[in-house]
């Protein structure tokens, strides 16, 4: 899935010149939590986030001084050194990203022009959505030795018995280091039948591995 797909278009923007209150104000009205921060010709200069302002914002206890430090320009406290993302960027890529980075947004740029922004929550929804958790299934964990057609011999024994399946992905085996685990997500609240024509195909199940159930 890329990026055009999943990111907030409708942006909220100030300039470097705007004030921390009008930031402030901008959050509270439309609940964002990340600010791109655009230059006269509306190029992107910088991004404020909700903790920069938060931590600009002086204790209620000091009135005098709050008001001061709120009609300080935002330029003082956004940060210049953003990383920046293409629409057609991978959303797997922007994880990464934010990953590594230490980031919670990714301004997303075309042509030269800001054109959408996304933050974690878009990414995490999203894969929450690819991997189909959200939807009614069960969870099969498979052991497999890491060599070709692994996944597709598990998935020949799901064919046979007509099961639906959500999602795949696939671990490195914590405890094997020629291994992997398989995770498939299936469409169906009982996983039995499949379970044990895994395990009668030869297939080690990892999960789910009840005794008395699952056997």
């Amino acid at each position: 899935m890329i990026v055009e797909e999943v990111m907030n278009s409708t942006i909220h923007t100030l300039s470097p010149d705007d004030t921390i209150a009008a930031a402030l104000q901008l959050c509270r009205d439309f609940k964002v939590r990340h600010i791109p921060i655009v230059d006269k010709e509306g190029k992107l200069a910088g991004l404020v986030t909700d903790r920069d302002i938060k931590d600009a914002t002086p204790s209620i206890l000091q009135k005098e001084a709050g008001n001061e430090e709120l009609s300080k320009p935002l330029q003082l406290i956004m940060e210049t050194n953003v990383i920046i993302g293409h629409p057609l960027d991978f959303v797997e890529d922007v994880a990464a990203a934010f990953f590594e980075h230490d980031i919670s947004c990714m301004p997303i740029i075309q042509s030269g022009e800001i054109v959408g922004i996304i933050t974690e929550t878009d990414v995490l929804h999203t894969f929450v959505k690819l991997t189909g958790v959200n939807q009614p299934g069960s969870r099969i964990e498979i052991r497999v030795q890491n060599k070709a057609g692994a996944l597709f011999n598990i998935l020949q024994v799901l064919q046979h018995r007509r099961v639906n399946v959500q999602s795949v992905l696939v671990y490195p085996d914590q405890q094997k280091e020629n291994s992997k685990v398989i995770v498939l997500r299936i469409r169906t609240i009982n996983p039995a039948g499949a379970i044990d024509d895994l395990k009668k195909a030869g297939h080690q199940v990892l999960w789910p591995n009840i005794p008395g159930v699952f056997t």
